[in-house]
């Protein structure tokens, strides 16, 4: 196993006073051993590649992980980039003082900068913002995207409006802004390569986290599904009670494998669960704001797709998508299922404008739960953001298909059995989470259509591409196990406004 990546302790040094200034920051270090455009920093290289194990090896590993992980927790916030919130995190892949500028639609440039507001503003974030944010590579468009962003409508309803003018996409977030993000980071895992999974918005980044593709369906056989991640549209706002009845002419099918299958055929637990709240993200892709849309534990939405599923519904599976209190429920009882994916609300999915502090004091509050309960010491909670919500990143994602990967984002990994301050620095997106769940629960089956006995016309199976790291490296089941870290669920920042 390899050890924790540490910076030398002169350059943290260094950094800390630099960043303590309040100034532009310059560096940026890529994982491919390559300056942003404008750095007259050396760039630095990181072991990006997934680590190689022998069959023997990874074997032994998924043994010793099956042993001490009974249950694992994916929580999914929304729209942040990882330097956004972790730029100046010590040791890992991001950003360091030396000249980066990146230009403005107004014909000047703008470097990264602390921003200390609670409400951010961000920038659109469909897949046209993402080829413009990367510009060929070049990861120097944000500024300009963000600019186009449509602002002062006569309707501020309008989904397609926004609330600001994007300027604030450079800006980053300090260890005093969110010190219990931070403090995860520190006595567990951050992962600073990680990617969502598709090049793209909220919607298809969820249909990855459950199923692993997004497409569309004219019909309830799978085999009619073709990929399409771009202009996904869902229920109207006030959609249907996925739980009571029959799906709409106006829903979307997704008639293609999920996840959730394989764990039922497998009679392996899961539950999804729901914030009550009006809806995360807009339906339209590339506005910053929008209305709210309603949101409840059993209604469709591009944050619970998985009502549409019509495997769900087959399977007579309704009844698992459930109320964020049903969670904090079962923690308490100690009854957590093998699998949760747990869901904000829009007033604590940190998506601007919605607010940083109340969706980390929403976050602390589910990991406190499960650190109280007595699934605690067979718990893996794993802690990201959907998509990077026009915030800048200075990392080139690596192509894999014609998804993606898209935008990086922060991954945190808590459980007794992480390993303590370790940066994983491999690559990888939400694949690396379904490949742990099948290789803990379902003996390694994949989303597979040539062996999972419910064939779609799926391009690929992501869990098994080489690019993807391997979440068992961040742990230590070796040891003994560590003791819970209860956080105050309102901590003292320095977020302003």
């Amino acid at each position: 196993m390899r050890v924790a990546h540490r910076l030398p302790h002169v350059l943290i040094v260094a950094i800390a006073i630099a960043f303590a200034m309040g100034g532009p920051v310059a560096l940026a270090m890529t994982g491919y051993s390559s300056a942003v455009p404008g750095s007259h920093f050396p760039a630095i290289s990181w072991p990006t590649s997934a680590p190689v194990l022998t069959k023997a090896q990874n074997a032994a590993l998924v043994r010793a992980a099956r042993k001490k992980i009974k249950h694992v927790v994916f929580i999914l916030q929304e729209n942040r980039s990882f330097d956004s919130y972790f730029g100046t995190y010590p040791g890992a892949d991001g950003l360091l003082g030396a000249s980066v500028c990146l230009p403005t639609p107004a014909g000047g440039c703008q470097g990264p900068y602390a921003d200390h507001a609670d409400v951010n503003g961000g920038g659109p974030h469909g897949h046209d913002s993402f080829l413009g944010d990367v510009n060929k590579g070049a990861m120097d468009g944000y500024l300009k995207v963000a600019g186009k962003a449509r602002v002062n409508c006569a309707d501020p309803n309008d989904p397609a409006c926004a609330d600001t003018n994007g300027t604030d996409v450079m800006g980053y977030h300090t260890e005093s802004d969110i010190p219990n993000y931070w403090a995860y980071a520190r006595h567990f895992v951050l992962q600073d390569h990680l990617f969502e999974p598709v090049s793209s918005w909220s919607l298809p980044d969820h249909l990855y986290s459950v199923s692993e593709w997004s497409a569309y369906c004219p019909s309830i056989d799978p085999m009619s599904c073709t990929t399409k991640d771009q202009n996904l549209r869902v229920v109207p706002p006030n959609g249907l009670d996925g739980a009571r009845k029959p799906p709409s002419p106006k829903d979307p099918i997704y008639a293609w494998t999920d996840l959730t299958y394989l764990l039922h055929k497998a009679g392996v637990s899961w539950g999804y669960f729901v914030k009550a709240g009006s809806e995360p993200d807009c339906e339209n892709a590339d506005a910053i704001t929008c209305a709210p849309v309603s949101q409840a534990g059993k209604t469709p939405g591009i944050w619970n797709p998985l009502p549409d599923f019509t495997t769900v519904r087959e399977d007579h599976q309704l009844a698992n998508i459930a109320p964020t209190e049903k969670f904090l429920q079962d923690a308490r009882n100690g009854t957590l299922p093998a699998v949760s994916w747990v869901i904000p609300s829009g007033a604590t999915s940190e998506h601007p404008p919605n607010r940083v502090s109340d969706g980390q004091s929403y976050v602390t509050n589910l990991v406190n739960a499960v650190m109280k309960s007595r699934d605690w010491s067979s718990t893996a909670i794993f802690i990201s953001w959907d998509d990077w919500g026009g915030f800048y990143d200075h990392v080139l994602p690596p192509h894999i298909d014609s998804s993606g990967y898209g935008l990086r984002v922060p991954g945190l990994v808590i459980s007794p059995w992480a390993r303590r301050g370790y940066i994983d620095h491999h690559n990888m997106s939400f694949d690396a989470n379904v490949r742990l769940v099948e290789d803990l629960f379902l003996n390694g089956q994949r989303l597979d259509p040539a062996t999972d006995g419910r064939p779609d016309r799926r391009p690929g199976v992501r869990e098994n591409t080489a690019h993807t790291g391997n979440l068992l490296d961040d742990f230590n089941f070796s040891r003994r196990p560590r003791r819970q870290l209860i956080l105050p669920e309102h901590p003292h920042t320095t977020l302003t406004g």
